[in-house]
């Protein structure tokens, strides 16, 4: 297990998360990250996706989650159920497993983050479409496996225009601190302190 002790494991909700991590791993070289994403989005897969991690030996997994289908029934209930199985670090030393899983969530969806390189926003957004008008202002961004690919890294592609990842890590912990401030529940992301994690793994 020594040498799993820094494995990372990150599931997101698709190919959007799956590409901009798999961009992440140069800067983070000294930790494992290994992206991966359901092949159905659904709540189902997803537990599936943590128990394999589990049973792999994944110290940690994160769970990087898109909240504008997760707050009507029954996928509320559900995901909250997920959430609540894994409340506790999964301990099982005879099989020398020990596991701790972490759910990082974004109202709407990742692209949110994404716009947050570049600016702060606090304003409600009523689909996905609205915020990738806003994203595009500041560099062109299409939700495509073919745009994700033609971009050879996400992460550097929102840097190459002006972009910084320090300024998205600052602009979501910001977000929640209005979240709370404000007591609402959108527009906000926790993959600022998704990168708080990974700095302190990548010191152990």
């Amino acid at each position: 297990m020594g040498k799993q002790r820094n494995t990372i494991l990150v599931i997101g909700d698709g190919p959007t998360e799956f590409y901009y991590l798999k961009s992440l791993n140069d800067i983070y070289r000294g930790l494992s990250i290994k992206p991966d994403y359901p092949k159905h989005t659904n709540l189902k897969e997803l537990g599936s996706k943590i128990e394999e991690g589990i049973r792999l030996g994944y110290r940690y997994i994160f769970c990087v989650i898109d909240m504008d289908n997760k707050k009507t029934e029954p996928t509320s209930t559900q995901y909250a159920k997920l959430k609540n199985k894994y409340s506790q670090p999964i301990n099982r030393p005879k099989k020398g497993i020990y596991s701790e899983v972490f759910f990082f969530e974004t109202h709407l969806c990742t692209e949110l983050f994404f716009l947050y390189y570049f600016c702060y926003t606090s304003k409600l957004y009523a689909d996905q479409e609205s915020l990738l008008r806003d994203l595009n202002i500041h560099c062109e961004y299409i939700k495509t496996e073919e745009f994700f690919r033609k971009c050879k890294g996400l992460h550097s592609y929102f840097e190459k225009h002006g972009g910084k990842l320090a300024k998205a890590i600052e602009n979501a912990n910001r977000s929640l601190q209005d979240q709370m401030k404000d007591n609402r529940d959108y527009t906000f992301s926790e993959l600022g302190k998704m990168f708080e994690k990974f700095e302190n793994s990548n010191r152990l």
